[in-house]
């Protein structure tokens, strides 16, 4: 809780705060200050830089030198499995004290919404990884037996139950507070609906009704962020990223604040100071990237060799490394805002200098005004971390209408658009003019570029990659051999130095020749056997049983 409590809260605050093991569950309702001091728990939730920027490696767009292969075994136990029911049962608990509490109809509005909506969020989550889940609706006790040890429900059935849980948003207060408010519900709507609407869409048994209906609410979700003029577009893009207090940016809608010496991170120091521990971004990753033209690669006008080359530049040891920036020149710049025009690996770059598996090297959270101490230290960074911000909503917006098949030129002007001027590329038409030969996922020519541009502005952001694959049913474009690319980095056919390993001209990320094969059992986790053991009727998801 203290953690929590620094992330979202003044100090002042805390520190008026009685003596939290004085309450009990008889006098601790008493108040909305202590149903706030309650309420701050939930923010643990929302875990920003520690996990889920950067690090997540199971998709197609970074390579680690551990290689991260698809889940291959039953768990005994998984943390996301039990801290899921940890937060519905807080989220119960409140709802059930809420009336205890004497406190305005608006604040109980407020706190019905807040519990309804982390409720929610908790089952999608569930859901999202393991399919069908118990609801749990309600406060369960230990005679309660028959939910305690119930089978599974239906998925659609709990996604159903989750949006009439969503719907209650509106109450929440409607402030610019850096909390959960009016706003951030509904970016947190707009993100669940869009996964839900397009699962259904694209999974083998389609449920178009179903789908529309997600996907109008998330349309929806996502306009209400967009009506309110407070909420513009930043105009530096990796300012989203690496700035040390994001209250002044308005393109947030809810942020994870670090603070030098209380609570820090060490996403800089993993991806641009000098360690061991490497990551990279992978050339498929790479190629998706537009060229300046607004072409890609196969179309392009513009220079595409992907040979890195030796261009001295003035310092150093730097001056001996191998340069792409003659390929980033050409290219959409949140790639140059992404990547050092540096490459950097094992056996090429001077010591004490970071190596990247692919040899394409993470600038994107890097802060050059830190002290070094800040920017090494593998928990110093006191960067803070984007959590919704109105780039995301844009993308779910332009996404939403494309998949209803009402987008208008309009639509894309007002979302896609404005993301394509800041990485200075030609606006994206309803009608693109031409067929990418990379889209290899069944989709129309409009649709594959606006995933295109969702990859591109979500780089290795919030694991968002892994589950548009999903929400997608394309979790197949990470079986590397079916689609190689996802495993190679950067050409280095011009450096005769290095003996590292290269799959023909481009280093292998994996260092070990790994393979990832894609089944589709994939697309759930299995349940952990310690659960099953303990409820056999929760049963184990397609293809997990013999594990």
């Amino acid at each position: 809780m203290m953690f929590a409590l620094l992330t979202f809260a003044g100090c002042n605050e805390i520190l008026n705060k009685g003596p939290l093991d004085s309450f009990t569950d008889d006098n601790f309702w008493s108040s909305e200050t202590n149903v706030r001091t309650y309420a701050f728990a939930f923010y643990n939730e929302f875990s920003g830089y520690d996990s889920d920027f950067y690090f997540p490696t199971l998709n197609d767009n970074q390579v680690a030198s551990i290689f991260n292969n698809f889940t291959l075994d039953v768990p005994t136990t998984d943390t996301n499995w039990s801290g899921g029911w940890a937060t519905i049962r807080r989220a119960n608990i409140l709802l059930d004290r809420i009336d205890r509490v004497p406190m305005s109809d608006e604040a109980k509005a407020h706190w019905t919404a807040f519990a309804k909506l982390m409720r929610a969020w908790s089952h999608y989550k569930l859901v999202r990884r393991f399919g069908d889940v118990p609801w749990v609706g309600k406060v369960v006790d230990l005679n309660d037996e028959g939910l305690l040890y119930g089978a599974r429900e239906n998925r659609d059935l709990v996604m159903d139950k989750v949006l009439e849980d969503l719907q209650s948003i509106g109450s929440l207060y409607d402030n610019r507070k850096n909390e959960v408010n009016r706003a951030v519900g509904n970016a947190i709507k707009s993100e669940i609906c869009l996964y839900e609407g397009t699962f259904r869409k694209y999974r083998p048994n389609p449920d178009n009704v179903g789908a529309e209906k997600f996907l109008k609410e998330s349309k929806a979700a996502s306009q209400f962020i967009m009506d309110k003029s407070y909420y513009v577009l930043s105009n530096s893009y990796r300012a989203l990223y690496n700035s040390l207090d994001l209250n002044g940016n308005t393109e947030m809608i809810l942020y994870k604040a670090y603070i030098t010496g209380i609570m820090t991170h060490g996403v800089i120091a993993y991806s641009a100071a000098a360690t061991t521990i490497s990551y990279g971004m992978s050339k498929s990753a790479f190629d998706a990237y537009l060229f300046i033209d607004g072409k890609p690669k196969e179309l392009t006008a513009e220079e595409k060799d992907d040979a890195a080359i030796n261009v001295p530049t003035p310092g150093a040891p730097r001056n001996q490394l191998m340069n792409i920036k003659h390929m980033l020149d050409v290219r959409d710049k949140r790639l140059s805002q992404t990547i050092d025009e540096l490459l950097s690996y094992q056996s090429q770059a001077a010591p004490g200098f970071t190596t990247s598996t692919t040899g394409y090297r993470a600038c994107k959270f890097d802060n050059l005004s830190l002290p070094t101490t800040e920017r090494s230290g593998t928990a110093a960074n006191p960067t803070d971390a984007p959590l919704y911000w109105l780039s995301v909503i844009y993308l779910n917006y332009a996404e939403a209408c494309a998949e209803l098949g009402t987008i208008t030129q309009t639509d894309l002007d007002n979302t896609i658009n404005k993301l394509r001027v800041r990485a200075g590329l030609p606006k994206l038409l309803v009608d693109p003019g031409f067929d990418d030969p990379e889209n290899n996922m069944g989709v129309g020519r409009l649709i594959w570029e606006i995933r295109r541009e969702r990859r591109c502005e979500l780089m290795m952001d919030l694991n968002d990659r892994y589950w548009c694959l999903i929400r997608w049913h394309q979790l197949d474009k990470l079986d590397s051999t079916v689609y190689p690319d996802i495993l190679k980095g950067a050409n280095v056919k011009n450096d005769a130095l290095t003996t590292l390993a290269k799959i023909d001209n481009y280093l292998d990320g994996t260092r070990g020749g790994n393979k990832r094969i894609f089944k589709e059992k994939y697309y759930l986790q299995p349940i952990p056997s310690g659960q099953t053991a303990l409820n056999p009727l929760l049963g184990q998801n397609p293809g997990w049983e013999q594990n």
